[in-house]
């Protein structure tokens, strides 16, 4: 895995709500959906039935990936990025109430999501850069004054 989907991923699973730009989408049970899982353990929409809930709402699409599941109580949400299928179905299954809240996220938006994260760990990495190399001016400053201090007496004060 690249060191940029490394990143995307560590971000993707720390996330416990649904950004205002991700789409939501709360069904009631059942939710008219077949789901599947690729070689990454990322689960997607295989088939959005025609008469089913989540076709009512027109907002799920066939190959859309389930990246976020609502906790089983509450407004919490948990990350399904390369958790596999039986997880996520355990999930929904388990989850109080009549319905389930799930985020889901077209390749398109994988991409772009991706890119953007992959710009701000690059934006980290060259500040931790940049204070490491303050810090290391700061601690050479401070070595050379300590080197000072010893070679002379300071009108004997010291």
């Amino acid at each position: 895995m690249a060191e940029g989907s490394e990143d995307f991923m560590r971000w993707a699973k720390q996330s416990r709500t649904a950004g205002a730009d991700e789409n939501l989408v709360e069904l009631k049970r059942p939710l008219g959906l077949v789901l599947d899982q690729d070689d990454d353990g990322n689960v997607f929409v295989q088939t959005v039935a025609p008469k089913g809930n989540a076709a009512r709402t027109g907002l799920v699409k066939e190959g859309d990936i389930v990246t976020m599941c609502s906790a089983t109580f509450g407004n919490d949400m948990w990350s399904t990025r390369g958790v596999g299928l039986t997880r996520v179905l355990a999930a929904i299954r388990v989850r109080a109430g009549p319905t389930v809240s799930l985020v889901f996220e077209s390749k398109g938006q994988r991409k772009l999501k991706g890119a953007e994260v992959a710009k701000q760990a690059a934006a980290a990495k060259e500040a931790r850069e940049r204070a490491q190399k303050k810090r290391d001016q700061l601690l050479q400053e401070l070595e050379s004054d300590e080197q000072k201090l010893k070679k002379g007496k300071f009108l004997g004060l010291f």
